[in-house]
């Protein structure tokens, strides 16, 4: 069961925490290199403030976007402005978002999110709380994987095993945590099985691909390479 409630505080929590991380910024940080090729800070930052009032449109029965095309032209219009418009656009699109969620709707219904693909309303806010703590920890600002709430590091690992469940591309695959916890990914792909071990922020970041998972241990084979998200 989808508790949208519990997530939409989660979402705040973690926003909270982001526009303190920011705010402790300069102009001339925001113009630095983030840990995602090709983009500063500052296309982070207009990234997230753009997914806030995409998730909204998601909300209300709007397309997502309008194009792909325009979503990267708006992400490069707002990557170059100084911290302080970067930080009112934060606050106020996720306020927005807060306010469209906090509107009675039927959260059982089907939304249809960027290319195609649908999910329940309930999740909506689960994919922005996503949204928010992996985008913190791509700003490289001192917010790392480990630092990440250990129900987002379940779910979120949850969430791309079953992804990536049955995909062609991936073989059988058990992800271990090495505390108990286990998944099942893949199954798609010849080879395996797999199984492949590690603390849980190191299976995280592979499975997200923020790290190369040299850090985990792979039995009865070699790592396998995750499509892209």
């Amino acid at each position: 069961m989808i508790d949208h409630a519990h997530d939409l505080e989660l979402v705040q929590t973690a926003t909270d925490r982001l526009l303190t991380a920011v705010g402790a910024l300069d102009d001339a940080a925001v113009t630095q290199s983030s840990r995602l090729p090709g983009w500063t800070r500052g296309h982070v930052l207009a990234h997230l403030a753009r997914n806030a009032d995409a998730l909204v449109n998601v909300l209300e029965g709007r397309p997502m976007y309008v194009s792909g095309e325009a979503r990267e032209a708006d992400i490069e219009a707002g990557a170059p402005r100084p911290l302080d418009e970067q930080l009112a656009d934060l606050r106020q699109s996720a306020e927005r978002f807060r306010q469209a969620a906090a509107v009675p709707q039927d959260w059982s219904r089907t939304v249809e999110l960027r290319n195609g693909v649908t999910d329940q309303a309930a999740r909506v806010p689960f994919r922005r709380w996503v949204e928010v703590e992996l985008h913190h920890v791509d700003l490289g600002i001192g917010y790392e994987l480990e630092d990440l709430p250990a129900e987002f590091v379940e779910r979120e690992i949850d969430f791309l095993t079953r992804r990536f469940a049955g995909h062609r591309d991936v073989p059988g695959t058990t992800v271990a945590a090495g505390d108990g916890r286990s998944w099942t990914t893949g199954g798609g792909a010849q080879g395996g099985p797999l199984q492949v071990e590690g603390p849980a922020a190191d299976l995280l970041g592979w499975l997200a691909g923020r790290r190369d998972g040299s850090a985990l241990r792979v039995k009865g084979g070699a790592l396998p390479a995750l499509p892209p998200l």
